[in-house]
């Protein structure tokens, strides 16, 4: 059977949480619960570093504008991760060229890390701090329930992340102008430190 599905899927999540997709499948190989997972992610030191900074983006994730900071940096970050596991799990299992793998794993992480990112500044234009939580709460179960599933179902699961990213892309086209609104706000607020900087280092009274 081909591990496509598998890997769109790894993908997907990879762009929202590219450590707890890590995490998971070196799990899930470490235990015996599935064979598809290559010794690679089940290597010790694997684990815990994506066990470490799972937890550091479990923090990052939930705290306004910390988050968005936090996505500008894993732009590379994830997709690569995405790649990285595709292009595993395919040598793993010879049913697809692993380069092939590796674009599908990338491109579909990509393009989930940019929903998730444009979401998240959506969000931020909110003054509350509970909407973060609540979303990145969501985000974290919700890799977590499709990876799990993708295991046995790999096929239904695929379907599923498809239809997530599709209509988060669809969300996002809506959130545009709140995230143009961040970014002003955003850029506004450096001007206004710019103006009071510069205020306070004027010329001494004589």
């Amino acid at each position: 059977m081909s591990v496509l599905p598998l890997v769109f899927t790894s993908g997907w999540a990879s762009g929202i949480n590219a450590y707890a997709v890590v995490l998971l499948l070196g799990f899930f190989g470490a235990t015996g619960v599935s064979d598809d997972v290559p010794e690679t992610l089940q290597r010790p030191e694997v684990l815990v570093t994506a066990g470490v900074l799972f937890l550091c983006e479990a923090v990052a994730d939930k705290i306004p504008y910390v988050d968005s900071v936090w996505d500008s940096v894993h732009t590379v970050v994830r997709p690569v991760a995405g790649a990285w596991v595709g292009a595993l799990l395919a040598g793993h299992s010879g049913s697809v060229n692993d380069v092939v793998a590796g674009l599908v794993g990338g491109s579909t992480a990509l393009a989930s890390h940019t929903v998730k990112a444009g979401t998240r500044m959506a969000v931020n234009t909110s003054p509350e701090p509970f909407s973060n939580i609540v979303l990145s709460l969501a985000e974290d179960l919700g890799v977590g329930g499709i990876v799990s599933f993708a295991m046995f179902h790999p096929g239904a699961a695929a379907v599923i992340a498809a239809v997530l990213l599709v209509t988060g892309l669809v969300v996002l086209v809506f959130l545009i102008s709140r995230i143009r609104r961040f970014l002003r706000r955003r850029a506004q607020r450096r001007e206004e430190r710019r103006l009071a900087d510069r205020s306070s280092g004027g010329p001494p009274v004589r």
